[in-house]
């Protein structure tokens, strides 16, 4: 019998073994032993952890994956994918600083961009096809580029060595979420930083909120300060569900990258589609670049412009919504499962009509993220609800 009090229960003790997996250290802090202890730990001369917000012995593991995967110094890990580019901005940006991006971005990427212009932040954005009109809009004042590897939702190829030296001296931060270091590793290739939503292919379960970042270690040390001075930090919950969906990650990709560019071609045959838009179809525009930079394939989108039969846009994608239940809208993507989502009341929906339509983003364009599913399955899925356009 023990008179300890019930607070202090329950501490655990190490043994002889140890877990098959790494366990979830959900603490707020971490004891301290003395306080020379506590300056050292301050100082980096000894490893170990304060506060969650500042750092956890889970997230620690993640960044060390993500760096490992990327093959550069160091990794972050924050709330989310914003969070990391959120980082980004906060950390390299003042105001009176320039920032240039790639046209063709993910809607909240755009919006993001739009409201640092209201802290003295200018941004201009380039045709990311066009290295040259990348060094004609760099500014003495450019603090870095910001680019997709494969852009959402049209799937625009980014060349990435080509950028890099048309940027210079201008670091240049890649989005990988689309490709994943599975299929390019644009450090490797001579960008400053990559991020990813970690929420997306790196979990691949669609259970995890959560953004990685990795790039030199000193880079990555600042953008630690910023995420935990503005709470852009991780939980460590999150971290452990994105850690075990790495274990999978090579094998998930592979299968998705097959099953994407085979359906897309499938697609491309079908009389209720109008167009489709995928970097391995000989008619993309970044069609050879792709061939040349992603041999093993883009990732798991594939976006199809419905052929609409008189009816409006929106009116055609609810039809087909409608006829396949089996392939939930969800707006998001790399689930585990198949998904559909509408570019055009979703992500980029704070874009006016007119600005929508000269992107390329029309009402009747549907983004598919194709999942784990065998092709065959997708394939008569997709065909019958398509053929309910023809009636």
């Amino acid at each position: 019998m023990s008179d300890e009090p019930v607070v202090r229960m329950g501490e655990t003790s190490a043994g002889v073994t140890r877990p098959s997996v790494s366990p979830i250290y959900q603490t707020t802090a971490f004891d301290v032993p003395d306080l020379e202890i506590l300056q050292q730990l301050y100082a980096g001369q000894l490893t170990g952890d304060i506060y969650t917000r500042d750092s956890n012995p889970g997230m620690r593991a993640l960044a060390q994956s993500i760096a490992g995967l990327e093959q550069t110094e160091a990794g972050a890990v924050f709330a989310s994918g914003m969070g990391a580019l959120g980082s980004i901005f906060l950390t390299l940006l003042s105001a009176g600083d320039h920032v240039l991006t790639a046209q063709s971005l993910y809607g909240k990427t755009l919006q993001l961009a739009s409201r640092m212009q209201r802290f003295g932040i200018s941004v201009s954005a380039f045709d990311v096809s066009s290295p040259a009109q990348l060094t004609a809009q760099l500014q003495p004042n450019t603090r870095f580029v910001l680019v997709e590897t494969v852009a959402n939702p049209l799937l625009e190829v980014a060349d990435i060595p080509a950028l890099v030296a048309a940027a210079g001296a201008v670091p240049l931060i890649v989005d990988s979420t689309f490709t994943t270091p599975e299929l390019i590793r644009p450090c490797q290739l001579g960008a400053a930083a990559v991020i990813h939503s970690a929420s997306k292919y790196l979990n691949g379960h669609g259970d995890v909120m959560l953004g990685v970042a990795a790039g030199s270690a000193q880079l990555m040390a600042r953008l630690n300060e910023t995420a935990s001075i503005f709470g852009q930090n991780a939980n460590p919950f999150e971290c452990w569900l994105t850690q075990r969906g790495l274990r999978t990650l090579p094998l998930r990709m592979r299968q998705i990258c097959s099953t994407a560019g085979r359906l897309a071609q499938f697609l491309t045959t079908h009389p209720a589609v109008l167009k489709v838009h995928h970097p391995s179809l000989p008619q993309h525009p970044s069609h050879a670049l792709a061939e040349r930079m992603y041999p093993q394939g883009t990732g798991g989108i594939v976006a199809i412009e419905l052929q609409t039969g008189g009816r409006t846009g929106i009116e055609t994608v609810n039809q087909f919504m409608h006829s396949v239940p089996q392939l939930p809208f969800s707006p998001t993507l790399a689930d585990a499962r198949t998904t559909l989502s509408h570019p055009a009341l979703t992500s980029h929906r704070f874009l006016s009509p007119e600005v929508r339509s000269a992107a390329g983003i029309s009402d009747a364009l549907l983004r598919i993220s194709v999942g784990l599913e065998p092709l065959d399955v997708l394939v008569q899925e997709f065909d019958a609800g398509l053929k309910t356009l023809l009636k």
